[in-house]
C-alpha cells in the first residue's frame, strides 16, 4: 500500500515504523517523491499480509496527513526458514538458514544479537557479522 504524506513531522516517521510493524506488517520504507505541480512529498510503503490491511490501513489514516492510500495485492515467495542457537565466538547465537528444496542456499546471523554484541564488547558492527559468519562456515564445513 502507498500513501503520499506532505508537510509531516519527520521525527514521527521512526515512531510509525514502528508502530506499523507492531501491527504485523513485513516491512515499511518510504520514498521521496514529487507530486502534481512539482510539490515535494513522502510515499510511505507497506507490506503487510491481507488480514493486517484493514487496520493498518486505518492507523495511516489516523496518523498521518494523507487523504488517501492505494493498495495493491502481490503475490510472494519466500525460501524455507528454520533458526538455529549456534556456538560462536561470542557464545550462542541465533542463525537463520534459508532453504530452496531442503538445501541451505543462504544464512544470516540475528540482527538483534549481532548489535547487543557489538555495543557490549566496543566492536564494529561489521566485525561481529565477519565472525560469526566465519564460525557458521566451519559448523557447515564450508
Amino acid at each position: 500500500m502507498n500513501a503520499n504524506i506532505d508537510d509531516m513531522n519527520s521525527e514521527i516517521y521512526s515512531y510509525l515504523y514502528e508502530e506499523i510493524l507492531n501491527m504485523g506488517a513485513l516491512d515499511v520504507y518510504t520514498h521521496s517523491i514529487y507530486m502534481k505541480k512539482n510539490r515535494p512529498a513522502v510515499k510511505l510503503c507497506v507490506l503487510c499480509e491481507k488480514d493486517n490491511l484493514n487496520k493498518i490501513i486505518e492507523y495511516i489514516l489516523k496518523e498521518t496527513t494523507t487523504f488517501g492510500i492505494r493498495f495493491n495485492e502481490f503475490k510472494r515467495e519466500t525460501l524455507d526458514r528454520k533458526f538455529i542457537k549456534l556456538k560462536t565466538t561470542y557464545g550462542n547465537i541465533s542463525i537463520k538458514f534459508a532453504y530452496h528444496k531442503d538445501k541451505i542456499v543462504k544464512y544470516a546471523p540475528e540482527y538483534e544479537e549481532c548489535k547487543i554484541i557489538a555495543q557490549k564488547y566496543n566492536v564494529p558492527l561489521k566485525d561481529v557479522y565477519d565472525n560469526i559468519n566465519y564460525d557458521v562456515k566451519r559448523y557447515l564445513n564450508i
